[in-house]
């Protein structure tokens, strides 16, 4: 797996090995994953400014992109799922939401815990929400809050790629 040290920092995963990180992603500086993360094919987390932070049993999936901005920091919470080609940037994610693809959430945005953001969404700088709300369009905005079946859908969401994980960290080959 791809992890670079830069400017003295390196990325720190945990030390019972339970988070996976696929071959093509890439881990740069001051990165830290949680127990049983798991950062998907040709994700980019690039710490460069500040701290980067993926909490446990979240996922990164591919083509997904975390940066950050010098004294802004990057937070996923714990059980979050970030879909396929999802920018996050000087951002805080809170636990058990779920990130539809392609969305754009932007420094100092506040995604608190057990929302869904939209695919496509635009959280544009500094942008903050009610927890429990469902986030959708360009710019964004909450249009209601969640009911009980969605928010049961968050939790299987970040079990069933924390299974997936530790399926490709065992069946996993390269065959060429």
């Amino acid at each position: 797996m791809p992890l670079y040290e830069f400017d003295g920092k390196a990325p720190r995963l945990p030390v019972d090995g339970s988070a996976w990180v696929a071959p093509s992603a890439d881990l740069i500086g001051d990165v830290e994953l949680g127990e049983c993360a798991s950062v998907w094919f040709g994700a980019v987390i690039r710490a460069d400014n500040t701290l980067i932070k993926v909490g446990a049993r979240s996922n990164i999936q591919e083509q997904v992109v975390l940066h950050s901005d010098e004294g802004v920091p990057c937070t996923v919470g714990e059980g979050v799922t970030v879909g396929h080609h999802v920018m996050l940037h000087g951002c805080t994610i809170g636990d058990n939401s779920l990130i539809g693809m392609g969305a754009t959430i932007l420094n100092r945005a506040v995604i608190p815990e057990n929302c869904i953001v939209g695919a496509g969404a635009l959280v544009t700088e500094g942008k903050t929400f009610e927890p429990g709300s469902l986030i959708v369009g360009a710019p964004a905005k909450a249009i209601r809050q969640l009911d009980e079946m969605a928010l049961a859908g968050l939790r299987h969401s970040a079990n069933h790629y924390v299974k997936k994980a530790e399926a490709f960290s065992a069946n996993l080959k390269r065959v060429d």
